[in-house]
């Protein structure tokens, strides 16, 4: 099969290297696994011999009718499911059972996929996602944070688990790949309107990245409110946002009021 550079396809070409994903995912023959882009099956074949029951959604029309000859007696057996269908518009809630996510996604689409499914109501129990390398590092590391390595951990515990270099895919992308795993997913907001007002005050944040945290905050919110709230928690107010720690995002969080300027 061809790539489409269109959809973002760089099949996977080695059966160790799926192998080894899949042993990072921890399955078992208990778990309902969500596949994401199976493209030519590659992962699908160690997933199917883990898992007890494999979703796997295919954008690619012709991709998901060669999946369907190569795995008709699994898909006849019940233990393939298989959907013709973009991820984005996928709806978590047709899942009855508790499920771990295994995907190889396009890169450009990573954070929209990430986004999707840790805000989703039905929350996989585990990620194991192939991604750019640098995204990957960017998301598990310790310091300089960004908006969308906060977005994943106030879900999540993210983990670099391996590089994958671009070697082993077709066609080979211009960066090496690396695979992230999620654990410990849950939901950390009480309510809806919570979860929102927690990420516009990080969207806010991160609005201008060259821009103090405080002089950021106090273009939206009220700014004796925000400078109170940065005394009560004795933060620096030359501290810019990617140099906040997730649990001081959480306390600003809960000390600024939900109202704006």
């Amino acid at each position: 099969m061809f790539a489409k550079k269109s959809l973002g396809q760089h099949f996977l070409m080695h059966k160790r290297t799926a192998e080894r994903i899949v042993d990072a995912a921890q399955i078992t023959h208990e778990d309902t696994v969500l596949e994401i882009g199976p493209g030519t099956g590659m992962l699908t074949v160690p997933l199917l011999e883990h898992a007890g029951k494999v979703i796997a959604v295919e954008t690619d029309q012709a991709l998901a009718k060669r999946l369907r000859e190569i795995f008709a007696t699994q898909i006849t057996n019940g233990r393939l499911e298989l959907h013709t269908q973009d991820v984005r518009n996928f709806d978590t809630s047709t899942i009855t059972k508790p499920y771990t996510l295994v995907a190889n996604i396009p890169y450009y689409i990573t954070g929209e996929i990430i986004r999707k499914f840790l805000e989703a109501n039905h929350k996989p129990k585990s990620m194991t996602l192939l991604v750019q390398k640098e995204v990957a590092v960017r998301i598990a590391r310790d310091q300089k944070e960004s908006l969308l390595s906060l977005s994943v951990k106030v879900y999540g515990t993210p983990n670099y688990i391996f590089t994958i270099p671009r070697g082993a895919f077709k066609p080979a992308p211009k960066v090496d790949s690396a695979v992230l795993s999620i654990t410990n997913i849950k939901n950390p907001f009480s309510s809806k309107r919570q979860e929102v007002h927690f990420f516009t005050l990080l969207h806010t944040g991160f609005a201008h990245k060259r821009k103090k945290l405080i002089k950021n905050l106090t273009s939206v919110f009220s700014p004796k409110e925000v400078s109170d709230v940065f005394d009560t928690l004795n933060i620096d107010r030359k501290i810019r946002a990617e140099d906040v720690p997730l649990v001081r995002w959480q306390a600003l969080a809960r000390n600024i009021n939900q109202y704006r300027n």
